[in-house]
């Protein structure tokens, strides 16, 4: 694997590792504000990365089929959409933020409900990952430099994750390290997703423009279910609009300017 490739895929848990180790320079978790800001900042990434990084080179790959180039942005995206929809029934966990437990009972801890809900969050960013790596090997629209722009833009949101899931973790009484170690944790699902999506993309080419459009509606659900209704809990706030905005035109430039 060239190194092009591997930098993409390692730079997700970097993110969510350098936003755990908050754990060992800060003492106080992080305040609702900060933690509602970071969650708009993430949701603009996100969204703007399923737009340029993802749906619009699936058409663009598709071009061969005319005015049918829609067809696999609009079935992958839906088949997305569905695909974390059953996760979210089946896999009992609990949003960080405002601590709404979701999916079938279950006598898991509180932390450990936690970490599968940011679990649950990263496995559409490591397929997107992974299936722009594949595009980037097949050539065409996806370059490694989009793929690389896509790892870093997730990697700039995953930083938040990363203390989201360990300061709260040291405020219960976790030690440092083994905060640290579950924040890390809850952010390896992202590789191991990108390397399996990459070898399946890579054995079924011509399904790539379902791929890429597919995780861009498992990203697009995470943002609608998940971070935007945290983003908007408690009194209201148009910094978290803002915000929100910024992230979106951030990854939009990385994107375009890079990619």
């Amino acid at each position: 694997m060239s190194r092009q490739i591997l930098w993409p895929l390692l730079l997700p848990l970097a993110g969510t590792s350098l936003g755990a180790a908050c754990v060992f320079l800060m003492k106080r978790t992080l305040n609702d504000t900060v933690q509602r800001v970071l969650m708009a900042f993430a949701a603009g990434v996100m969204t703007a990365a399923s737009v340029w990084s993802l749906l619009i080179p699936s058409m663009e790959m598709a071009g061969d089929m005319g005015r049918f180039a829609f067809v696999p942005a609009v079935s992958g995206f839906l088949a997305g959409i569905l695909f974390l929809l059953i996760l979210d029934r089946v896999i009992p966990h609990i949003h960080p933020k405002t601590h709404l437990r979701e999916g079938p009972r279950s006598r898991l801890q509180q932390t450990t409900m936690m970490i599968l809900a940011v679990t649950l969050h990263n496995i559409p960013e490591g397929m997107a990952v992974g299936v722009v790596c594949a595009g980037a090997l097949a050539g065409g629209s996806v370059t490694s430099l989009g793929a690389l722009t896509l790892a870093l833009g997730i990697a700039i949101q995953n930083f938040p994750e990363g203390a989201i899931i360990s300061m709260p973790l040291r405020a219960e009484g976790t030690g440092r390290g083994k905060a640290f170690l579950w924040g890390v944790l809850s952010g390896a699902v992202e590789p191991v997703c990108a390397a399996l999506t990459l070898a399946a993309s890579s054995l079924a080419v011509p399904l790539l423009p379902y791929l890429l459009s597919f995780a861009a509606g498992a990203m697009i659900y995470v943002v609608v279910e998940e971070l935007i209704p945290e983003m908007s809990a408690g009194r209201h706030m148009n910094v978290t609009t803002l915000v929100f905005s910024l992230g979106f035109c951030l990854m939009l430039t990385l994107d375009t300017a890079l990619g």
